[in-house]
């Protein structure tokens, strides 16, 4: 039986759209309002409704949002980086408290579902993971998060880095990571050997950091789409920036993208401000699935960010320069349906049969919104409207 219907809404292309909703689910679609005597009607007033957002690479445990002003301080290295952030972080709130004000920020702007990247290493061992595994609890029903074990300080540079990995996949993280396999840890057959076999022996996903320029990082490219192929791990394989793929020239872009696509490697961009960054329109055409992610939010790396999936696909769809309304299309799936698929999402998006969870925005088509971000939105989760105002400061 019908319990709510969602009229006066626009679908992606402006057309208008009525859904109807059952149970939490979505029973119908269309641009026809069906009469259900007794169901409770929302206006949408002409808004476009967008699939929930996924953020597809976030850092829960790092940001100062819920925090004071922290002023950016500048590093000349990687290994100076940590260390100005290792004391940044000393000096600001619990990480619980500023994970959960990050949330119900991102929460606030639509994001229905993410992947936190978490530091772990032979120094912190478990610690921070404990900590955004019991914040990812208390937001349980309201936030899915998929955790990955992030060895920010290395795999084979940081002893002791390799066991640490195994103890999170033991103690439930849902993905094992990596990074720069050779500019940071030196050893690029060991670090992979490293975090595959973890993977393979524990059934866990790979997100790997990939920040090595031009050939270099492609190399390491062809390297993880090898393994991938190899272990059967197609889908359950990321890397994460992957610079490298915008510094090359066609002919090598087109060779890697192949092996990529043929390995199931999927590729996430943030599309950064100061450097080259993958061509996602040739990189999809050749089969690749691109998502995006936030990536740090107001922390020790960089001072930007609000948590806004609709307004990220803004900005991806500005430096690609993506003006058609088919292109901007485009950077709205990066920030939903290909984050979802690369999460495993089950029932998501606006189809009939899945959860009724989505996003109304103040715009009059999805082109519109992610050209504009409008600030006005509504979050619908399983048929009801939330009160995003009071989620927010209850957090």
């Amino acid at each position: 039986m019908i319990e709510r219907l969602f009229i006066n809404a626009a679908a992606a292309d402006g057309s208008p759209l009525c859904i109807a909703v059952a149970d939490g689910k979505i029973v119908s679609m269309g641009p026809d309002v069906p009469v259900v005597p007794g169901a409770d009607v929302v206006d949408l007033q002409g808004w476009v409704v967008l699939p929930g957002f996924v953020d597809g690479h976030i850092h829960l445990d790092k940001s100062f949002v819920g925090d004071v002003w922290h002023p950016h301080q500048p590093a000349n290295s990687l290994r100076e980086r940590l260390a100005v952030e290792k004391q940044a972080l000393a000096q600001a709130k619990p990480m619980a408290d500023r994970a959960q004000a990050l949330l119900a920020q991102a929460a606030a702007f639509g994001t229905v579902a993410m992947r936190s990247h978490v530091d772990v290493d032979a120094t912190t061992g478990l610690e921070n993971l404990h900590t955004i595994m019991q914040v990812r609890d208390q937001w349980r029903g309201r936030m899915h998060i998929e955790l990955v074990a992030f060895p920010q300080a290395g795999v084979m540079s940081c002893p002791g880095t390799v066991q640490i990995l195994e103890a999170a996949a033991r103690a439930g993280v849902d993905v094992v990571g990596g990074i720069d396999p050779t500019t940071l840890d030196g050893d690029a057959d060991s670090q992979l050997d490293a975090v595959f076999g973890i993977a393979e022996k524990h059934s866990v996903k790979i997100d790997i950091h990939l920040h090595e320029p031009g050939l270099q990082g492609v190399e390491q490219l062809h390297r993880i789409a090898a393994r991938t192929r190899a272990a059967g791990l197609g889908g359950r394989v990321a890397v994460s920036h992957a610079y490298s793929l915008g510094d090359v020239t066609p002919d090598v872009l087109d060779r890697i993208a192949a092996a990529l696509a043929q390995a199931g490697v999927a590729i996430m961009t943030n599309a950064p401000g100061n450097r080259a960054f993958p061509p996602v329109l040739r990189l999809r055409e050749a089969g690749v699935n691109v998502f995006s992610g936030n990536d740090n939010i107001q922390d020790a790396w960089w001072p930007y960010g609000t948590g806004d999936m609709l307004q990220r696909a803004m900005l991806v769809g500005y430096r690609s320069g993506f003006y058609t309304d088919e292109s901007l299309h485009t950077a709205l799936h990066l920030v939903s349906s290909a984050g979802a698929a690369v999460l495993g999402l089950s029932g998501y998006g606006l189809a009939v049969g899945n959860e009724a969870t989505f996003v109304a925005v103040k715009a009059p088509n999805a082109a519109a919104a992610v050209a504009s971000a409008p600030a006005e939105r509504r979050l619908i989760r399983k048929g009801r409207v939330q009160d995003l105002v009071s989620e927010r400061s209850s957090n």
